[in-house]
């Protein structure tokens, strides 16, 4: 936590109390930021007014499917058909930063 101007203290996405994300939750990406394939890079991002996020492959995968319809728990299921192993602790803490910078938010059930 960084000391702001006023003297009151800010907390960074990174340790935003709350933000936990379970197997039943619905994410989808919030309305102000797009994934896109960026040919430049040959990678995908995610594209947030004034900000380009280059992602890794898992990244976008994990992303391309929060439409609001896959649950967590079907995310890390059809990503681990598609891959020899995927810890399913390690998309929800993705998306659990993710949802604490507010690029992604969780679909109504």
């Amino acid at each position: 936590m960084d000391p702001t101007p006023t003297g009151t203290k800010q907390t960074t996405a990174g340790t935003r109390p709350g933000v936990e994300v379970s197997g039943s939750d619905r994410p989808r990406l919030a309305r102000h930021v797009r994934l896109a394939f960026s040919r430049t890079r040959q990678r995908p991002v995610l594209l947030h007014p004034e900000t380009v996020v280059v992602l890794n492959g898992s990244g976008g995968d994990i992303l391309r499917l929060c439409d609001g319809r896959h649950t967590v728990a079907g995310i890390v299921a059809e990503l681990g058909a598609r891959y020899d192993s995927v810890p399913g602790d390690e998309v929800r803490r993705f998306l659990a930063r993710l949802i604490a910078r507010r690029w992604v938010e969780l679909a109504d059930g």
